[in-house]
């Protein structure tokens, strides 16, 4: 499956062009992302992979709009977000971004409705409307009847269904997310990764997963390696710029 195949129809959701990001500690400058290019089409599910240290994460930050890249572009859904100002890449993102974290960084002293109904406070939505959202949106991963549960009274598989209720609640372009299976048991994990290739298939959603875990990995349409800074494909070394082969996991 490439990109251009991938489900969605046309044109790439995430388009990566040349993009190079480092940082500087002390005197030195350190390179993360050299020259990174690649797409991803609308409805693709892709999981980025490497060992610490190889730029993944900043990958996925700037993907998200939470970083900025030092060159290069970033188009997700035909915008360059790497041209926006820092109030209008804000903006963008509270409509654009849905974020899942590995420890789910839910308010502990808020039910998972309230949760999940705090990005919609950035919304011009009534509180009826947010609640109404809310829990279709619990309702649509599984917990309904868990709706005025606080985080301590969930499992941990519950609190990232939570955590994904909340990602899915403004109906975002694109969701992001770090590690998401990286604090469950392998029974949950298994429950949450069916859950995201679900919102892949049956709602269309562009996911990005950084993980290290090559069972999760695996639930991936594609997996997307990197390696000090530039991406790779599977097992035949570094393609610097031209990062446009896919390495898909299923035909």
């Amino acid at each position: 499956m490439t990109g251009q195949d991938a489900p969605g129809g046309s044109g790439p959701a995430i388009d990566i062009r040349s993009v190079c990001k480092s940082y500087t500690r002390g005197q030195q400058t350190v390179p993360v992302l050299q020259n990174v290019s690649f797409h991803i089409a609308k409805g693709e599910f892709v999981a980025l992979m490497g060992p610490s240290g190889s730029g993944k994460s900043t990958l996925l930050n700037l993907i998200a709009g939470i970083d900025r890249v030092d060159s290069g572009s970033i188009f997700v859904s035909g915008a360059d977000i790497t041209t926006l100002s820092e109030s209008e890449l804000a903006r963008w993102r509270s409509r654009s971004v849905g974020f899942i974290f590995q420890f789910y960084n839910l308010i502990p002293v808020l039910t998972a409705l309230e949760n999940v109904e705090l990005p919609l406070l950035l919304t011009p939505l009534s509180a009826r409307e947010r609640r109404k959202h809310a829990e279709a949106a619990l309702a649509l991963v599984g917990l309904a009847d868990r709706m005025d549960h606080k985080p301590s009274e969930l499992s941990g598989g519950q609190q990232q269904r939570t955590a994904i209720a909340r990602a899915i609640v403004t109906d975002p372009d694109i969701l992001v997310a770090d590690e998401p299976t990286g604090d469950l048991d392998r029974v949950s994990a298994g429950e949450i990764l069916d859950l995201m290739a679900g919102l892949s298939e049956s709602l269309n959603k562009t996911i990005v997963m950084v993980t290290h875990d090559p069972r999760a990995a695996q639930r991936a349409h594609l997996v997307r390696s990197l390696e000090k800074g530039l991406l790779i494909d599977a097992g035949n070394g570094a393609e610097g710029g031209n990062g446009n082969a896919d390495a898909p996991l299923h035909s």
